[in-house]
């Protein structure tokens, strides 16, 4: 993790076409064009890798999520639940069609808690949001069965887990529907970009519209398309179209690289007795972009996460509790609800009452765990190099502590 660290000839090549047409936009110019069509080549190569009906490809996650909200009908007012550990763009795209972003507990998965999920649901409650996070799943059978039991929308924020599977279906397509990120340092990348899957074709059809102002895309001649109903312009433009192409191509050999390295790296640190691994409900459909950790304490994170970066050796280690991306704890802008626009009422209320809400259970997990992030330039050398300072600055802060440092 991510695809830019394998970016080569291939990348350039499938550029270069689309460059020597001139026709960057992804619709219309069919002349000129000379027969390339990135966008729709890599919509059905989604489809294919991933096992889903359809793919709608958008100018980034965000565009994504917020495509797929609109296309299953959800808007102002409605409920969405979703985990307080995510990245901010999931309740950005909450807010951008009216509805209320319901924050609850993650538990030792780094996702959604089904227990708090349940607890959560009122009559406003619409849809329900697990977002895979680092690279992993969350509990999508006990999901399911909450979704199924009061009806409701289960939509699967997989931007962070691209190539991770539950049960031998890929994540995002197992949901009403599902989205991807493909930005720049995720597993595939198109530099910016995203993608709607689902197995639904009137979903499709409404994202197939939605992303590009409403066109309904029937006609032999775009400017004559009919406007059923208001879009927006989420689209991708063929240039990184062109990249995600070539990534897509690569995605067995990318996930094959980062699960040898996450399987070294795991090897060294599980001898330290103290540290404890993320649960993943389906440990064979990890993708392996992260090794998620716990230690004992707060304070003994904290503390091993202050002597990595004294010694220099931080990079690439996530410490998500003090991260104002990534947790509801920093996220000031939210509960301080410092918007542009004016949000309505429903939403005003919602975040007001996230300021003093309680999150102790998941800042009992988030409070513990580094997240180290997979490359997929290792070397075997380097790796077993990383995993020995790691060891021995936890070893270290352990002995401070004086916790038990036997090594398995």
């Amino acid at each position: 993790m991510p695809g830019f660290e394998l970016f080569g000839e291939e990348e350039r090549k499938e550029v270069n076409e689309v460059l020597e047409t001139g026709i960057l936009m992804r619709y219309g110019f069919d002349g000129p064009r000379k027969g390339i069509w990135k966008a729709k080549e890599l919509e059905a190569a989604i489809i294919q890798t991933f096992g889903c009906g359809y793919a709608q490809l958008t100018s980034s996650g965000t565009a994504a999520l917020t495509t797929a909200m609109a296309a299953l009908g959800i808007g102002a007012g409605d409920e969405v639940i979703m985990p307080s550990f995510t990245f901010v763009a999931s309740f950005e795209a909450v807010l951008s069609v009216g509805a209320v972003p319901v924050l609850v507990d993650v538990d030792e998965t780094l996702t959604l808690n089904p227990t708090a999920v349940e607890a959560a649901i009122t009559p406003a409650t619409k849809c329900v949001m697990p977002v895979h996070m680092c690279g992993s799943m969350a509990d999508l059978e006990a999901l399911q069965q909450i979704c199924i039991k009061h009806q409701l929308i289960l939509l699967e924020d997989a931007c962070q887990s691209i190539g991770g599977t539950y049960k031998g279906k890929a994540l995002g397509t197992i949901g009403h529907a599902g989205t991807f990120s493909f930005d720049f340092v995720k597993t595939i990348t198109c530099a910016e970009g995203g993608v709607v899957m689902t197995n639904d074709a009137v979903i499709y059809e409404k994202c197939d519209g939605y992303t590009d102002h409403g066109h309904n895309h029937k006609g032999i001649d775009r400017g004559a398309d009919e406007h059923p109903y208001l879009g927006y312009n989420f689209r991708i433009s063929e240039l990184h179209a062109a990249v995600g192409l070539a990534q897509i191509k690569k995605l067995s050999r990318f996930l094959a690289i980062q699960r040898g390295n996450h399987a070294q790296l795991k090897s060294i640190l599980e001898k330290v007795s103290a540290i404890q691994f993320r649960q993943v409900p389906d440990p064979s459909g990890d993708s392996c972009s992260f090794l998620s950790w716990f230690l004992p304490t707060e304070a003994i994170t904290k503390a091993v996460v202050a002597e990595m970066k004294a010694q220099g050796i931080l990079a690439g280690n996530f410490y998500w509790f003090d991260n104002n991306w990534h947790y509801v704890r920093n996220w000031h802008h939210l509960k301080n609800i410092a918007a542009l626009n004016p949000l309505n009422a429903a939403q005003q209320t919602a975040l007001q009452q996230i300021k003093t809400q309680d999150f102790s259970a998941s800042n009992a997990v988030m409070s513990r765990c580094i997240s180290t992030a997979i490359s997929m330039l290792w070397t075997p050398e380097q790796i077993a190099e990383k995993g020995r300072k790691m060891v021995a600055v936890i070893e270290k802060v352990l002995q401070q502590h004086q916790v038990n440092t036997q090594i398995k």
